[in-house]
């Protein structure tokens, strides 16, 4: 069975303690629970601003952002995708690879969530999925000889957190949709499918090219890089996109956000949903071999001219 690890997905919002300094460092405590829960199954817990441990969970983060995040929060913020990476988030690792991610930014000092005020979380209208599935986790899964994803959920339990002795019972089902998690669940489930695939591969594929990791990046968290790109003069020669379609490209961040997805599929993947026009590979394949041709031609041009610059430096008294 090939799974995304659950702490890549919904992991839990505050980060595993510091390793102790000499001696051996004790076995890890792990806060999830180990029971998969179905949609209908019910647990206990309730996040209040009463309860004592309220921002608890807050002040010590290591929160994995997804693409649709970002795009929640720079609409939020009224930031383009640049500024709000510069300014809030810090970059991590998916995998062993070294596929490019980002984790929600800190205080200045401190492992506080960037977005922690005194009255609690300041963008909590548009808080990432993570901080909305707390204290639960969401894990998807695709068993052997299947195409289809599989979602569990979990319950993590944390020593600061007393919402689990709160007496409110609830499903799962019900907590998502208080949450608002639906729709960042299904704006998100394309990229949790490509990072799936990718790891269900295995390292028999060798590290990806660099190319493929800015590919990835730009087209999962910069939004409005991705956005440049469809709008190039390179990108309408090559793909067939019916026109009203296009200018809701342009216009659409989370029409743009799925096609994205789309996107990498096919250039990743193979997966070729998007048509191209007639002749627009075998045209950019030419162009390319022309474009080398001229790079080699400038490059012996330039050798030979340090070549005479040399003998002319050797004759002179």
């Amino acid at each position: 069975m090939s799974r995304i690890d659950a702490n890549s997905v919904n992991p839990p919002k505050t980060a595993p303690p510091e390793a102790p300094q000499g001696g051996r460092e004790p076995l890890p405590v792990s806060p999830v629970q180990p029971v998969m829960l179905s949609l209908e199954e019910r647990f206990r817990f309730r996040c209040h601003k009463g309860i004592p441990c309220f921002n608890k969970c807050c002040e010590n983060t290591d929160i994995l952002l997804t693409p649709y995040d970002v795009v929640r929060l720079k609409k939020r913020l009224d930031l383009s995708s640049r500024e709000l990476i510069d300014r809030y988030t810090r970059d991590c690792e998916l995998d062993a690879h070294g596929t490019p991610g980002l984790k929600l930014g800190h205080k200045e000092g401190s492992r506080a969530c960037v977005f922690l005020g005194a009255d609690g979380c300041s963008v909590y209208e548009e808080r990432p999925a993570a901080c909305r599935y707390y204290a639960l986790g969401m894990m998807s899964m695709r068993r052997k000889g299947s195409s289809a994803d599989e979602d569990s959920y979990f319950v993590v339990k944390e020593d600061h957190c007393l919402g689990h002795l709160e007496p409110h019972e609830q499903t799962v089902g019900e907590y998502r949709r208080e949450q608002g998690l639906e729709p960042y669940d299904e704006a998100n489930r394309e990229w949790r499918r490509i990072i799936l695939k990718k790891r269900s591969t295995g390292p028999a594929v060798g590290r990806p090219s660099q190319r493929s990791f800015e590919l990835f990046f730009l087209a999962s968290y910069d939004i409005d890089g991705f956005r440049a790109f469809v709008a190039s003069e390179g990108f309408q020669q090559v793909f067939d996109l019916e026109p009203s379609y296009y200018m809701t490209l342009l216009s659409d961040e989370e029409e743009l956000l799925r096609f994205a997805f789309r996107y990498q599929r096919q250039v990743l993947y193979g997966e070729n949903t998007i048509p191209l026009k007639k002749g627009s590979v075998a045209e950019r394949a030419q162009r390319y071999k022309e474009k080398l041709a001229e790079r080699a031609a400038q490059s012996d041009e330039e050798r030979a001219k340090r070549q005479d610059d040399l003998y002319d430096s050797l004759l002179d008294p």
